[in-house]
């Protein structure tokens, strides 16, 4: 049975004159419809995430195909429950995927080679190939393809010099990057090209394609796929899933994403509803007693309850925390 709600993902490399007319028009066009979601537009293109009802959807979609140069733009779709959205953005950008290049790539002009999904699966089964997940690393301990390379990065623009520092790992051998929905790969595997990189190949439509491909049907991604919406993680992988998050605390198997408790770090983990309570959401010691910890206001424990739970597990408040 067809669910009555869908989520849109999309971009598209277009050069757009007038962002700021862009943004506005857009905008109301997609609150004129009770569209949810966020879209960043730049004069480089367009690249968002919007969900709403199928109706609401399609209407978007028509939106979209009837703009000068965007009239072939992909829309890759789930269906959900509901909004994976709270509210409806539209924002103007430097770069719809921020690499921060003191001399930026157009995927226009420089970008790797496309592969299918089935010619993906073919690649990075190969000995003389390397995969490189070119996503933040809390999205990768979510899920990754078998024997993907882990960056340690926080963030897409600290991919480039991570790269430069370990170039003897892969710099004579065949690339294949990856992404979720295709757009921070275009840009990165030009980059990858540019710097020296004789072999570089990409998933074109990302992990989010491979996973619907009825021929691969998600076959040797290990985990869930990281999402930037409400549901957080989606099914990739429908041929032997398999679960790859561990629990921060604990090292058990996980893959619910929470935010730390402190405002001040924010720090995303992956924790079961009993190890949030029993840590009250804190990543370290430090989290955990702090005095805005946002688990202890949200759950109203009183500060006797907060100290108990600090107690069980080794831990305790002192007078500064809670002054």
């Amino acid at each position: 049975m067809e669910k009555k709600f869908r989520v849109l993902l999309f971009y598209k490399y277009q050069t757009i004159d007038d962002v700021e007319s862009f943004v506005a028009e857009h905008l109301a066009f997609c609150k004129s419809i009770g569209l949810k979601g966020r879209v960043l537009v730049g004069t480089e293109g367009i690249n968002g995430t919007v969900s709403g009802t199928i109706d609401q959807t399609n209407q978007y979609k028509d939106f979209v195909h009837s703009l000068a140069g965007f009239e072939d733009l992909w829309f890759k779709e789930d269906e959900a429950d509901t909004y994976a959205h709270k509210k409806m953005f539209v924002r103007p950008r430097e770069e719809i995927v921020a690499l921060n290049l003191d001399d930026d790539i157009n995927p226009l002009e420089l970008t790797g080679k496309y592969l299918n999904p089935t010619e993906f699966r073919d690649a990075i089964t190969s000995d003389d190939t390397i995969v490189l997940d070119t996503r933040n690393d809390y999205e990768y301990d979510l899920g990754h393809f078998k024997g993907a390379i882990r960056p340690d990065i926080r963030n897409f623009r600290e991919l480039p010099q991570w790269v430069r520092d370990n170039k003897e790992q892969f710099m004579d051998k065949k690339v294949v990057v990856y992404c979720t929905g295709g757009v921070r790969c275009e840009k990165f595997s030009g980059w990858m090209i540019r710097e020296g990189f004789s072999d570089v190949a990409q998933l074109h439509g990302g992990i989010d394609t491979y996973g619907k491909d009825p021929d691969v049907r998600g076959d040797l991604w290990e985990g869930k796929m990281y999402v930037f919406d409400e549901r957080i993680a989606v099914d990739i992988n429908h041929v032997n899933p398999t679960i790859v998050g561990k629990d921060w605390y604990d090292g058990t198997p996980c893959e619910r994403y929470v935010n730390c408790a402190n405002p001040e770090c924010n720090e995303q983990i992956l924790a079961s509803p009993e190890n949030e309570a029993k840590y009250v959401r804190g990543c370290s010691a430090e989290c955990r007693r702090h005095p805005r910890n946002r688990y202890v206001a949200e759950n109203n424990l009183s500060t006797q309850e907060w100290e108990s739970r600090l107690n069980a597990i080794g831990e305790s408040l002192s007078v500064s925390d809670i002054a």
